[in-house]
């Protein structure tokens, strides 16, 4: 039989505002361990360079995940121009310089070329899995490996601030899977001078905002203590991107035993993916058919 982990059964979202210097696993690691909780994860990796939001699961809320890591994220961030990096950030070494500094003008003439669906090539530095293997692994051991280019949709990309002729502040609303280390050294090379990223902060995640974020340090000072329960958002706040079905109590019944329920529908169509809630509570998130939402995912009634 296996060993069962001990904790507590507490669910719900903490929307921590990550420090830089910690990796994304150390961040969820002391969530779980300040909340005693059984089990804890996170929706969308930030470098440990990077600061700002990094959505907690706990509990229940960890079913919600991968709505929250599908959502749009919001990054604004500091680029260098004239040198590049072998990691594309300033933690790198140097590979290349250059004199060129771009005007202000040709900057905003070079980012619609970053916006919509494009190709992305991730950094050598990044958690890519090459034949097994994390890329950042092969680049420590001195292989330069060929990844290929994903897939991403950026819904905007625009310059913010311009603080000096080195340096430019940018902002991005992407998709799931984007490397902003990436938009820098694309982004310079397009300028032909050279880019990559010296500051990063994510602003938002989907229904998370840096506004509703708790410190480390905040974490640390009431970790296993009553008063941090009080900073835990519900699980339904990861499902906000998804439409919401009244069910009843009979069909919240067949829903968390698996099975088809009723729901109450408006302007969802056959074959939507919705949740379907009971006073408020998340039951189970499913497809909608005829009437009834087909359970994919079922919370355990807290």
């Amino acid at each position: 039989m296996g060993r069962s982990r001990k904790g507590r059964d507490i669910s719900g979202w903490l929307v921590v505002d990550k420090p830089e210097g910690l990796t994304s696993t150390a961040v969820v690691n002391k969530v779980r361990w300040a909340f005693n909780a059984k089990k804890a994860g996170h929706a969308g990796t930030l470098d440990p360079a990077a600061t700002g939001v990094l959505a907690v699961a706990l509990g229940e809320a960890t079913k919600t995940v991968p709505f929250v890591t599908d959502a749009l994220k919001a990054y604004r961030f500091t680029m260098r121009f004239g040198a590049a990096t072998n990691t594309d950030d300033a933690e790198g070494e140097l590979i290349a310089t250059s004199e060129k500094r771009p005007s202000d003008d040709e900057i905003h003439a070079a980012l619609p070329a970053f916006v919509g669906d494009i190709e992305q090539v991730p950094p050598q530095f990044s958690a890519v899995k090459i034949d097994g293997e994390r890329a950042y692994a092969l680049a420590r051991a001195g292989e330069e490996v060929e990844i290929a280019a994903r897939p991403l949709y950026v819904e905007s990309l625009e310059m913010v601030e311009r603080p000096d002729a080195d340096h430019a502040v940018l902002e991005m609303i992407c998709g799931k899977g984007g490397y902003v280390r990436s938009i820098a050294r694309d982004l310079g090379q397009a300028l032909g001078c050279h880019g990559h990223v010296v500051s990063l902060r994510r602003v938002w995640a989907g229904p998370f905002e840096i506004e509703d974020g708790v410190t480390f340090d905040l974490i640390e000072k009431l970790a296993r203590s009553p008063e941090l329960d009080t900073y835990l958002r519900p699980l339904e706040e990861g499902l906000a991107d998804l439409p919401e079905l009244r069910t009843t109590p009979d069909g919240a019944t067949k829903l968390r035993n698996g099975n088809p329920g009723i729901v109450l529908a408006s302007d969802v169509e056959y074959g939507d993916e919705a949740w379907a809630s009971l006073d408020g509570e998340a039951v189970a998130v499913g497809i909608y058919k005829a009437g009834e939402l087909h359970p994919s995912r079922v919370f355990v009634k807290g």
